[in-house]
């Protein structure tokens, strides 16, 4: 009896192979499927997130060549202008790999160390336009890098 049920086991087992290879490819298509949608997705925020902080940064440096330069500090080179771009440019930079949240951190803090000497001293509008540089650098070697 334990060999019919052997031979029964083994010959149903054969008889079904065609259903349990295609189980198996429909679920490996599947898992395929989903892997590369969710990819996609993170690919495409990234690529939505990277451009804005693209623009987010010209901004910003448009804010520090009117103070710095045109002396304005009530409208176009208006600090608070400024933050709100270095704060945009953090929170977009969430979505990005860790490397550039790193350099917007490091913007940030590079803005709120010269951000009030930006009308009468180079040396700070340097210092934050090298962190605008290594960050729109950045962000186009990531928007580059995504597949």
């Amino acid at each position: 009896m334990e060999a019919t049920r052997v031979k029964s086991f083994a010959q149903q087992l054969q008889g079904n192979m065609v259903a349990l290879i295609s189980l198996a490819i429909a679920l490996s298509s599947l898992s395929y499927s989903t892997w590369r949608n969710e990819r996609t997705e993170l690919n495409r925020n990234q690529r939505y997130a990277g451009f804005e902080i693209l623009l987010k940064l010209n901004e910003l440096q448009q804010v520090v060549f009117h103070r710095r330069y045109d002396m304005d500090d009530l409208e176009k080179g208006n600090p608070r202008l400024g933050w709100t771009y270095a704060l945009t440019i953090n929170d977009l930079s969430q979505v990005m790999p860790p490397i550039l949240q790193q350099k917007s951190q490091n913007l940030i803090s590079t803005w709120n160390g010269n951000w009030e000497n930006l009308g009468e001293d180079q040396t700070s509008v340097n210092a934050v336009l090298k962190s605008i540089d290594a960050m729109r650098a950045e962000t186009l070697h990531q928007i580059k890098a995504l597949d």
